[in-house]
């Protein structure tokens, strides 16, 4: 029998933490401590936005280097494990008994929403990772729902990460990384983390009700979505951790958490 896996939450913020020895970076090594070391990690990430939902199905998945105008030394960053196509299949066929549609593609690989937070939890890359992306027409009730289908990942092994940020607004963001955090960035994070503490999930499905600092913590909602399958395969009762809660360059909360 598989332990069930916790499920995660991961604010991935700048790439260049894939590179860094800071107090972000020390949180994520000591996850595999603390994590039975799965079958296969499942990562949402950010970074991939479809017109229907996909998922990766090659056992030798690309790493991505989706960005621009950073140090020539983070595109020499190599992490390049495995994928798993034989679980890509099953959890399609799983979602399509249910009546949902995920489709299988060789074209996308992993973008930095995976490989640069994978690097520090498992940096052997000796675990295969898949990665599903963001159907752009779902609204957050839909991506939240698909999430509770996901869970059966959890009894499988599989360790399933959400990576995105609570708060992501590039064009407010300061240069230093410890600058100042804008007051509705502190407030809109606060919220949610509050929402989560109290397993008031519908508070996080229809976050814009909290206001102004929600429509400037995400002027758009691409980095926000992961959390929502990660708090829907919460079982009642079970506990939730915050990993990590500080605010980095003003406008991105780097908040981490994990369920289970």
């Amino acid at each position: 029998m598989n332990r069930r896996q916790p499920v995660l939450f991961i604010g991935h913020g700048n790439p260049m933490n894939a590179l860094s020895d800071n107090s972000f970076t020390k949180s994520l090594k000591k996850l595999s401590e603390t994590i039975e070391k799965p079958k296969a990690v499942l990562v949402i990430s950010a970074h991939w936005q479809t017109r229907g939902t996909s998922i990766t199905l090659s056992d030798d998945p690309r790493q991505i280097y989706d960005f621009y105008g950073f140090p020539r030394e983070l595109y020499n960053v190599v992490y390049q494990p495995k994928g798993k196509e034989e679980l890509s299949n099953y959890i399609i066929e799983t979602l399509k008994k249910e009546g949902t549609v995920v489709t299988g593609v060789d074209y996308w690989g992993l973008d930095h929403g995976s490989w640069a937070i994978l690097t520090h939890i498992y940096p052997e890359g000796e675990i295969p990772v898949l990665q599903l992306s963001l159907d752009s027409g779902l609204d957050e009730d839909s991506h939240y729902e698909l999430g509770r289908k996901l869970s059966f990942l959890r009894d499988m092994g599989v360790l399933v990460i959400g990576s995105g940020n609570i708060v992501h607004n590039l064009k407010e963001m300061g240069t230093a990384t410890l600058s100042e955090p804008h007051s509705w960035a502190v407030e809109f994070d606060r919220y949610i983390a509050d929402s989560i503490s109290s397993g008031i999930h519908k508070d996080l499905i229809d976050y814009k009700k909290a206001g102004e600092c929600a429509k400037l913590s995400l002027p758009t909602d691409e980095h926000y979505l992961p959390l929502l399958y990660v708090v829907a395969m919460q079982t009642s009762g079970e506990k939730t951790e915050f990993l990590y809660d500080e605010i980095h360059h003003s406008s991105l909360s780097m908040r981490c958490l994990k369920i289970g």
